[in-house]
């Protein structure tokens, strides 16, 4: 006789099997040299840059969000630039030696780690996690969101293929194909997963720090810039955060959501950034908008998520000029009333003038508060009291002179190169880190004795 299980039973059955064959991968792996794995990552790497374009379009046709072009940039990104960065570290066996207080850092891989991967990065994240577990000598299953679900497998099946070839277990890169709710809340608690890596909205992040499993999660990215009227250049500085926001239609946290200007170049700053791609909604276009982003609780409506702020403006009723990059709402508060205030996964930014310094700095502070605290901020400036006071915010990534996107994410910036970047405990994160292969290590420490130990009762 053939029993036939509902979905939802299958879901949590494919939870079990992938989880048990990642747990027998990491199991195999527990021994694994840093040259073995570094050959895995080369091959993985390979692989996924080849793949990058097909990728990408597969994860833009079947989410609706984003840029195809900017897609692929993320996509090679991580299994080019990142890949190497990894490539040239060491994060499994000795790590480091110090001879002199006698002590030996080891590096010891976690075992079976799970991934949960967002809508609005859904193979670009898939690389990334995937190459960072290899790198540790880990497993890893993904979940991805179910609206994403055919391109995130693509990109895992991709990945595990090219490792497997080059010498990996079979089951060392797993990804749900009917990632429901209750499948993905099974694959975070499941008795082998020994750290839950998780990326998406609060909802999704909240449900891993509940596993009961040690979690690394993101939280909001509410980013705000400042531009001081010591910016090296207006111009150059509104190119910066015009390129950001728009990039891959604004779905990256990372990217500016807020601008603050000095009143003494606002003026000039507003003029560039609508030379290159602005558009300056009037009062009754940004009521049109915000009913368009968002729900009557002010909740990001699913749809609007993405989209170009040409087809923002669409389905707003109203038009903008062909070409526009980013949709610009003049605002003189922050407020969870003020729903264009929040953070916007699409191009469109909040703008403020302030008087000073001082009086810009209170309202970056407002910014963060509402739903950005830990992540990141821009800081145009070359006045040294003006950085060392927005250095104080809370942020872990405090960009200077550079987008904040491409300095985030640790390219234009030199901070470890990254595709999750933890917000800290000031988000309700573990870690305010960029998170790189080091983070998905046990670290050990072999220490000699360097003083005698009786000495302690003397």
């Amino acid at each position: 006789m053939t029993i036939t299980l509902d979905a939802d039973l299958q879901a949590l059955a494919e939870v079990r099997r992938k989880a048990d064959a990642g747990a027998q991968a990491a199991k195999a792996l527990e021994d694994a040299d840093q040259g073995f794995l570094d050959e895995l990552v080369r091959a993985m790497s390979k692989a996924g840059y080849a793949a990058s374009e097909q990728l990408a379009r597969l994860a833009a046709d079947e989410t609706g969000y984003g840029v195809y072009e900017d897609k692929v940039v993320k996509n090679r990104f991580n299994t080019g630039f990142v890949a190497d960065w990894m490539l040239e570290r060491r994060a499994v066996g000795v790590l480091w030696v110090d001879e002199e207080r006698k002590v030996t850092a080891i590096g010891s891989p976690m075992g079976l780690i799970a991934g949960i991967i967002p809508v609005t990065n859904p193979t670009a994240t898939v690389l990334f996690k995937s190459l960072a577990a290899v790198k540790a000598g880990n497993a890893i299953v993904h979940a991805p969101h179910p609206r994403a679900t055919k391109c995130s497998n693509l990109a895992a099946e991709i990945m595990a293929e090219a490792a497997i070839k080059a010498g990996a277990p079979e089951g060392i890169i797993g990804c749900l194909t009917t990632p429901t709710l209750e499948a993905t809340a099974a694959l975070m608690r499941h008795r082998a997963v020994r750290l839950v890596l998780a990326t998406g909205g609060p909802g999704m992040v909240a449900a891993a720090y509940s596993s009961g499993k040690p979690t690394i999660a993101v939280g909001a990215g509410n980013v705000p810039a400042y531009v001081d009227a010591s910016t090296p250049d207006v111009h150059e500085s509104a190119t910066m955060i015009i390129a950001s926001k728009s990039f891959d239609n604004g779905t990256a946290c990372v990217a500016e959501q807020s601008v603050v200007a000095h009143d003494a170049i606002a003026d000039e700053l507003f003029r560039a950034m609508e030379a290159e791609g602005a558009f300056w909604l009037d009062a009754h276009a940004q009521k049109q908008l915000t009913r368009t982003i968002f729900d009557e609780r002010g909740g990001l409506r699913p749809d609007a998520v993405g989209q170009s702020a040409n087809r923002l403006a669409e389905l707003s009723g109203f038009s903008a000029p062909a070409g526009t990059k980013v949709l610009a709402a003049r605002l003189d508060r922050v407020h969870k009333d003020e729903f264009l205030s929040r953070e916007i996964l699409g191009p469109v930014l909040s703008v403020y003038s302030e008087p000073d310094a001082q009086a810009g700095w209170r309202r970056t502070r407002e910014i963060l508060a509402l739903g950005g605290e830990g992540h990141s901020v821009a800081v145009h400036a070359t006045d040294p009291d003006v950085l060392a006071n927005f250095a104080a915010l809370p942020a872990g990534r405090i960009i200077v002179n550079s987008p904040a996107l491409f300095g985030g994410m640790g390219y234009s910036c030199e901070m470890d190169p990254s595709f999750q970047l933890g917000t800290g405990t000031w988000s309700g994160s573990i870690c305010s880190d960029n998170v790189t292969p080091l983070h998905l290590v046990n670290v050990k420490r072999v220490a000699h004795e360097v003083r005698p130990w009786r000495s302690v009762f003397a």
